[in-house]
């Protein structure tokens, strides 16, 4: 789920702390991937389309293709990704995974409804509805990945505060998601739209942490109460409080204590048992393997065991695989150019504008000329 309307609130408050790229502009970086929100969006991307890319014995295989293809288009674009798997779900977020259990038991039922009176609409939405990423699924895609020379992380926890961490060591330069939370998490640069930006032809949105923090007016401690305000995967929120409300609190009161303590609770119910206080932990505390004992290293891909895996029961075809393996083999040898950036060491900036500076040393470099010219004719008098 992420953070509720958070994208938005940005976008509203502080729009200079988003910047929209081309994927090109991603050349040579390291890019932290959340493996399960890709699947998730492979799964539901061909379930909605009204068919499903199987095996010979009829295991889903969309999860595959998606990853095989995406990761070779980002490998073109001199792109260096690891994909980071989430581990077990903290205890806390065990209400939300129930809910989302409840949900898809109910869709069940209403797609049911659906197909019986041929409602194309319903059916599709109701499919998607009923998409679950399972462990079956993250295996077979991390051994796809081991071929193909990228690396995995298996994370402790939350893939997203994985990936925050490994961000913040400069292991990475950024995460890669579509869930707001790695921002909660710390995250110093958030990647949205970059696994599916060319596909759909839009640009990829960069967000700044500090730029965030900064344009909205809090403080780390603040802005994540403001996350757990809006809702997140690990309480319930107070009804009837929307965003912007939410902010005006969280700059008046500072904190959820504060803001309980003056709560007018005829108008605004807070939840029973409200667990924040946990919540609040979990993003400043998650757990998360220290970035300095994993190893990220990108080798060349295995074109004879990729055919192996993927053209047996899992039916891809041979010669669309040595093609893609072919890719990522020049794609590979193409980003170890690297970034300019990587070489030089960028000067911090000057009030003066870059314009300003040229006219400046200009001038300066003048009268040291003019100093000059004037000692020599005194000596030669």
């Amino acid at each position: 789920m992420g953070i509720l309307g958070l994208s938005k609130l940005i976008a509203d408050v502080a729009p200079y702390a988003i910047k929209e790229r081309e994927l090109k502009h991603y050349f040579g970086r390291k890019i932290a991937i959340d493996a399960s929100m890709c699947l998730y969006q492979f799964l539901v991307a061909v379930r909605s389309e009204g068919s499903q890319l199987t095996s010979a014995d009829g295991e889903t295989t969309s999860h595959l293709m998606g990853t095989f293809y995406r990761t070779i288009r980002l490998v073109e674009q001199g792109i260096k990704p690891v994909y980071v798997f989430d581990g077990k779900p903290p205890d806390l977020k065990g209400g939300e995974l129930v809910k989302r259990a409840e949900r898809r038991d109910e869709a069940q039922k209403l797609l049911q409804a659906a197909e019986e009176i041929g409602n194309t609409a319903d059916i599709n939405k109701f499919n998607r509805r009923l998409v679950k990423v399972t462990k079956h699924h993250a295996e077979e895609v991390k051994q796809l990945l081991q071929l193909m020379g990228i690396p995995v992380v298996d994370a402790p926890c939350e893939a997203e505060a994985q990936c925050a961490t490994m961000v913040k060591a400069g292991k990475v330069y950024a995460t890669a998601t579509e869930d707001m939370d790695a921002l909660t998490f710390g995250c110093d640069v958030l990647l949205r739209r970059l696994t599916f930006s060319e596909a759909k032809k839009m640009p990829v949105q960069e967000f700044h942490y500090d730029k965030v923090l900064e344009g909205l007016g809090l403080n780390k401690d603040e802005f994540i109460d403001l996350c757990i305000m809006l809702g997140c995967d690990y309480t319930n929120s107070i009804k009837g409080i929307g965003p912007k409300r939410a902010i005006e609190l969280i700059k008046t009161y500072k904190s959820l204590e504060k803001i309980i303590e003056n709560l007018d609770t005829k108008k605004y119910t807070i939840p029973d048992d409200w667990n924040y206080q946990q919540a609040r932990l979990l993003f400043q505390n998650p757990e998360v393997m220290n970035a300095d004992e994993i190893e990220l290293k990108w080798s060349e891909p295995d074109e004879e065991g990729l055919v192996k895996y993927l053209c047996g029961e899992k039916q891809f075809n041979e010669e669309r695989v040595r093609s893609g393996a072919k890719k990522l083999f020049k794609g590979r040898n193409t980003s170890t150019q690297g970034r300019l950036d990587s070489f030089f060491k960028i000067l911090p900036s000057t009030n003066s504008t870059p314009q300003k500076r040229k006219i400046e040393e200009k001038k300066g470099a003048s009268k040291k000329t003019k100093s000059s010219n004037s000692k020599f004719k005194g000596k030669a008098k």
